[in-house]
């Protein structure tokens, strides 16, 4: 019997549990040793992105059957579901799959709800670090294992961002795709250090308070982003284009492509940053 969720933090429960079980068909790849392909847009993909896709898939059908879902994969093979401006899901099933293949922990699972927009419910899953992220209400992260259960919600720590620091600012960059752009920016900000890292966990270390900053100039796609996103804007950050505005989802005349944009810790100084014309 299909078990609905009844608000946006149940949700986000079921989203987490489904990257846990992704995660464990990821790790599972691992194990066996992946192989991979590059795809049309130079990416390349592997049987890792296939089989936690499909774990993702099945599960969203049994408990949110009448949301349409962009998922990365099928849209690579032309499997793109027509929006009508209410909301949808996105779903990456491995990002950072160069990270995966390279024998790196730092890929993500991700999951999550679009509204009007914007992300308003995400998980983020690492299981080469079992670490887990979780955007409903508020933004919580939790240890646990791939394939394992849920932790209690007992066991869910509360996320907030900090404050950016006047000096010593934490910024974050794409392991794979930092560019001259990416540099001129981090080049007039007061930082400590920048910190490479792949997928959509730069958003889950700010969301913690563990960073300020991740410059993005180079190509994403929606589903690249939004989970994190989303566990970001709850944890009380900001991801905004270079005109200072939110990064808004679901612009399919696009193929659902991002512009440059800036994921923040602390909106106030990213306005500031912003005024200055800095960003």
């Amino acid at each position: 019997m299909t078990v609905r969720p009844q608000d946006d933090d149940d949700l986000a429960r079921i989203f987490a549990e489904l990257t846990l079980e992704a995660g464990a068909a990821v790790m599972r790849v691992q194990a066996s040793g992946p192989k991979a392909r590059i795809k049309k847009d130079s990416s390349p993909v592997c049987d890792a992105d296939l089989f936690a896709e499909a774990v993702i898939l099945e599960g969203l059908v049994h408990y949110v059957p009448d949301l349409p879902v962009v998922a990365e994969e099928l849209c690579a093979n032309g499997d793109v579901p027509k929006l009508d401006g209410g909301p949808f899901i996105l779903v990456d099933p491995l990002d950072g799959t160069r990270e995966f293949l390279e024998g790196r922990d730092c890929f993500s699972v991700n999951i999550a709800l679009i509204r009007d927009g914007a992300p308003v419910v995400g998980a983020v899953f690492a299981p080469g670090r079992g670490e887990l992220y979780l955007a409903g209400s508020r933004a919580w992260t939790a240890a646990t294992t791939s394939g394992g259960k849920l932790p209690p919600r007992t066991a869910w720590k509360e996320m907030h961002t900090r404050k950016m620091p006047e000096r010593d600012v934490i910024a974050l960059a794409s392991r794979s795709h930092r560019d001259s752009d990416t540099d001129r920016l981090l080049a007039r900000l007061p930082l400590k250090k920048v910190v490479p890292i792949g997928s959509s966990l730069k958003f889950c270390l700010i969301a913690a308070g563990k960073a300020d900053v991740y410059p993005r100039f180079g190509p994403t796609r929606e589903w690249d982003i939004a989970a994190g996103d989303a566990v970001l804007r709850r944890a009380g950050g900001a991801v905004l284009d270079l005109s200072g505005a939110p990064v808004v989802y679901g612009r399919t005349a696009r193929a659902f492509a991002n512009d440059p944009f800036v994921a923040w810790g602390d909106p106030a100084a990213a306005a500031q940053f912003h005024a200055a014309g800095i960003c």
